[in-house]
């Protein structure tokens, strides 16, 4: 049986210009999830990451703290995040500002929870982005990718909230609401542990901080 580790990015920059960029802290998180590792003697047979800036950035950090120099990294754009901007504007097509106060966060993540309903339905198509028929099967080659090629191995992801709950709600077989509220619940660089065999995936932990246990790091957690 082999042990399967999806790691969502570090805090990337929410409300900047360029999202796609991990922040300092992010940057940090990263780090401190390998240095736990490497403290615990952790190894990876294989690594995949999405194609995303804050994929490979999230990994570098990751290699750096477990003192890593590695180049034979699979990339695997199927693990790629949905555009939450194109998710949005399907159901609010005027220009969001820029969230700067709680309630426009929490106005962000309402749409965000509709229009990722709408889509996932099939009732939207967000410009530039795939139908989620389409969304799900990158993720999904991605599992059947692992069972077929690393049988007994450790295997580390590193992708995205939306790839990585999408893996757990198909493992688990929720629904699409329930797949939604897993999404928005990630934290940054959180583990989600997976069980594997040739024939199937089984979810051993979901969404959690063991880097970040300690109260030293409790000003770490974060979720954008």
């Amino acid at each position: 049986m082999g042990t399967l580790y999806l790691v969502r990015h570090g805090q990337a920059s929410f409300g900047a210009d360029d999202y796609d960029q991990l922040s300092e802290l992010g940057q940090r998180q990263s780090r401190r999830l390998g240095e736990y590792w490497r403290e615990r003697g952790m190894q990876f047979d294989a690594v995949i990451t999405g194609t995303l800036k804050r994929h490979r950035q999230t990994w570098e950090g990751i290699a750096e703290g477990l003192g890593l120099v590695r180049d034979d990294v699979l990339p695997w754009p199927g693990l790629n995040e949905y555009d939450a901007d194109a998710v949005i504007a399907t159901i609010h097509p005027e220009k969001l500002q820029k969230p700067d106060s709680p309630e426009m966060y929490r106005h962000h993540f309402r749409l965000l929870r509709d229009g990722l309903g709408a889509w996932m339905q099939g009732r939207t198509a967000p410009v530039g982005m795939p139908s989620y028929v389409d969304f799900l099967a990158g993720v999904t080659t991605a599992l059947d990718h692992v069972r077929g090629k690393h049988h007994g191995a450790r295997v580390l992801v590193v992708s995205s909230g939306g790839p990585i709950s999408t893996a757990v709600g198909h493992v688990l077989g929720t629904s699409p609401e329930t797949t939604i509220e897993l999404n928005l619940r990630i934290r940054n660089t959180a583990v989600t542990e997976f069980a594997f065999t040739p024939k199937r995936h089984m979810l051993v932990t979901y969404n959690t901080l063991p880097h970040l246990d300690e109260p030293a790091y409790e000003d770490w957690v974060t979720y954008a």
